[in-house]
């Protein structure tokens, strides 16, 4: 079923659980998250994030792609924009026939990511697609720059922005960050950031950054009202994990029989995920 995010993470909210959005790029990726949730009947989220689809599949290509292999399945499947930093790209993509979007305007101050945000969520109405927003800051990417004090959400900011914006979706900033972190280094979360704004807002609230974060803190994040878990390092990392093992056994493997293998593999670590976010057995 090819939905937008607005009905999986209002019962998200509701059941106090979080539904796993997966940074894909391709066929591959695609299909083997959509066969992970399939397999154990929870709602997804598949993830194309800007770089990707700026550089390596637009939302003309990849949006048709993403539609049929969701329509084949039975189990719900929205396709969102991640970390769309240009209007113009945000509203391409939802044209395209994307499900929903994710606005980063977080570099502008307060007024100016509203801004830009309320503008998309007008526009996505004519689709009846999600809008997620973004307040505070998360950590630069590959581990070179740590969310710190600083760029953490503020309560107030949050339920501001929830306000004016009519965002379908928050997300927040209270510890995670984006990339592979060092080995052995687990983020340390500030979950009392994470309650106030879940009371404030009583909204589904998103994290992002959810590679490397720790099963102990997914689960705490579950349990304190994150409704939309980010992860994609993770997922990569599985894939290439498989294709380096396959190589090591095999150096003269075909590419198509690697491929296909570490499509198989890397569902894995979606399943483990979803069995983190507590949203198995949790699709219409």
């Amino acid at each position: 079923m090819y939905v937008s995010m607005k009905g999986m993470l209002k019962r998200a909210n509701e059941g106090n659980y979080a539904v796993m959005a997966i940074n894909c790029f391709n066929i591959e990726t695609t299909r083997a998250v959509i066969a992970a949730a399939q397999s154990m009947r929870a709602p997804v989220i598949i993830n194309i994030v800007q770089e990707h689809m700026v550089n390596h599949c637009d939302s003309n290509l990849i949006a048709p792609v993403v539609k049929k292999l969701a329509e084949r399945a039975s189990v719900e499947v929205a396709l969102n924009f991640d970390h769309g930093e240009e209007t113009g790209l945000l509203k391409k993509a939802l044209t395209d026939g994307y499900t929903s979007v994710m606005v980063d305007a977080s570099r502008y101050d307060l007024e100016g990511n509203i801004k830009m945000t309320r503008e998309i969520v007008k526009f996505a109405e004519a689709f009846d697609a999600s809008v997620e927003g973004e307040i505070g800051c998360m950590g630069a990417s590959e581990g070179d720059q740590y969310t710190d004090d600083d760029m953490k959400t503020d309560p107030e900011e949050a339920l501001k922005f929830a306000r004016e914006t009519g965002v379908d979706a928050l997300a927040i900033s209270f510890g995670s960050s984006h990339g592979n972190y060092p080995e052995g280094y687990v983020p340390e979360f500030d979950f009392e950031i994470l309650k106030k704004i879940k009371e404030k807002t009583k909204m589904p609230l998103v994290l992002h950054g959810g590679s490397g974060s720790g099963d102990e803190n997914i689960k705490k994040c579950v349990k304190y009202g994150i409704n939309k878990i980010n992860v994609g390092c993770d997922f990569m990392n599985a894939n290439t994990e498989s294709i380096k093992r396959q190589l090591q056994e095999n150096p003269d493997i075909n590419y198509w029989v690697m491929m296909h293998q570490a499509e198989i593999d890397s569902q894995e670590l979606v399943k483990k995920y979803i069995r983190l976010s507590g949203s198995e057995g949790k699709s219409l």
